[in-house]
């Protein structure tokens, strides 16, 4: 049995749960035309959909969102939070967004023509969303391992270099205007970036004067991962490998609801004076004002203590060892997954557990369902649905490299047993594996579709 690393906190409030029997669950997946985002939060025992906002935050943080200021224009709360960003980014300018696929919505909107591409190491699924629209090219340009989940290596959402100086050299920068990292690599199984690749990705950007932007969803959990894992950083405090980080950017995006440790909120942040004055102004055409950006003033307050609370040692020590217990108790119970464990989430091979069915037969989605069905678990489809692509000649489907369901651990919410079930959950579905019914998709919008498509079973 794997250990499990104590938590660094005691609970002092619960929220009740409880598990519906099958045939409730069973009836709730038809109601929901068999997406597990349709499902109602009552319904879910244990809720891995995703860690964005579904967190636990401080008896700090709640303390700070009492003393919220909710002046329209230059309330403290604003500026609390604008201490924290000089301190922690080091960016000349940012906006608070009401979340991450806002501040990506304000980058293209200033930034993006049609037909321009937009390089990183994995798109993940806003991004990826936000480009397209905009008429954009998203490109993906991880290092090949990312693509074998059976493959351990320290770094495994890294950009391939030799890919990006080819790409840029083949395109042109004409065709550029930024570039972007993730870290961690979500749309990889949360695997993380080096320090030495993110310094070699801003030299090549630098070089060809491309604007280098980096999607900070998890930049304290990949600070951690730099500190335990890269030679030179052992010494190092998260906070300083995060200077570092950020130092070699132009810019950032971010989702404030995972690291930052919130239910709500984001940013927008960039050295380009010119580029910050268009934000601006989208930004109070969509969001609101500069000083509030969609937000309540607690909610500002919130972030300025949990982007703090996110990089202390102590909790990224346990958030990261409580993904690795639960991933190495699924790898000794032969459940493949994506290997090393990322830190915020568990990514299942749906390909390899589910052989017997085809990518057009949708075992992402197929392994989604059964694990609601068995257990009152959600999880999400990272595979087909999510990414898969039509190709506008032929009309076929291109199909994403990895077909994964991932479960998303939301921050200083679940304990061990919590996750002794679900691997107990999933070790039967792995032994029934063979009963599991293809899927397809009977309704689905062009755009990210996963988030609203309907399925039946073949």
């Amino acid at each position: 049995m794997p250990d499990y690393i104590p938590e660094p906190f005691r609970i002092k409030m619960v929220e009740p749960i409880k598990r519906l029997d099958r045939a409730q669950r069973e009836s709730a997946l038809k109601r929901a035309h068999y997406n597990l985002f349709n499902i109602r939060s009552d319904e879910v025992f244990i809720d891995l959909l995703t860690d964005s906002g579904t967190g636990a935050m401080s008896q700090a943080q709640w303390a700070a969102m009492l003393e919220g200021d909710e002046a329209y224009a230059g309330s403290r709360s604003y500026l609390h939070l604008k201490d924290v960003m000089e301190e922690i980014f080091g960016f000349e300018h940012f906006v608070p967004t009401h979340q991450g696929r806002a501040a990506e919505n304000i980058l293209t909107a200033i930034a993006l023509k049609e037909g321009q591409f937009v390089p990183s190491n994995m798109h993940f699924d806003t991004t990826e969303g936000n480009i397209r629209a905009r008429g954009g090219i998203p490109v993906n340009l991880v290092n090949q391992i990312a693509y074998d989940p059976q493959a351990e290596t320290d770094f495994k959402g890294n950009m391939d270099l030799e890919a990006l100086e080819n790409f840029i050299q083949e395109k042109g920068i004409e065709n550029i205007p930024f570039g972007m990292i993730t870290i961690t690599n979500n749309a990889g199984g949360g695997q993380p970036v080096s320090f030495e690749n993110l310094k070699a990705v801003s030299k090549i950007y630098r070089s060809h004067k491309i604007p280098f932007i980096i999607d900070a969803c998890r930049f304290a959990e990949n600070s951690y991962f730099i500190k335990m894992r890269e030679e030179g950083f052992a010494d190092k405090s998260t906070l300083e490998i995060a200077q570092q980080i950020f130092k070699l950017a132009d810019g950032a995006t971010m989702s404030a609801k995972k690291d930052a440790l919130v239910n709500i909120g984001g940013f927008l942040a960039l050295n380009d004076s010119k580029w910050f004055d268009q934000v601006r102004n989208e930004l109070i055409l969509r969001e609101g004002f500069i000083t509030y950006g969609g937000l309540a003033g607690r909610d500002l307050d919130a972030i300025a203590v949990g982007l703090k609370e996110g990089l202390q040692e102590d909790y990224l020590e346990y958030r990261l060892g409580q993904t690795a217990y639960l991933g190495n108790l699924l790898s000794e119970m032969g459940v493949p997954i994506m290997q090393p464990p990322g830190a915020h989430a568990i990514y299942l091979d749906a390909a390899a557990l589910l052989p017997h069915l085809s990518r057009e037969e949708l075992p992402g989605q197929s392994l989604s369902v059964a694990l609601y069905r068995e257990g009152g678990i959600r999880g999400i489809e990272l595979g087909t649905v999510a990414f898969g692509v039509e190709d506008e000649e032929s009309g076929e489907t291109i199909y994403p490299k990895l077909e994964m369901v991932r479960l998303a651990l939301p921050r200083r919410m679940y304990t061990q047993s919590h996750l002794d079930f679900v691997a107990s959950i999933l070790e039967k579905i792995k032994d029934n594996a063979s009963d599991i019914r293809a899927m397809e998709i009977t309704r689905a919008p062009k755009l990210m579709r996963h988030f609203t498509a309907q399925f039946g079973f073949q």
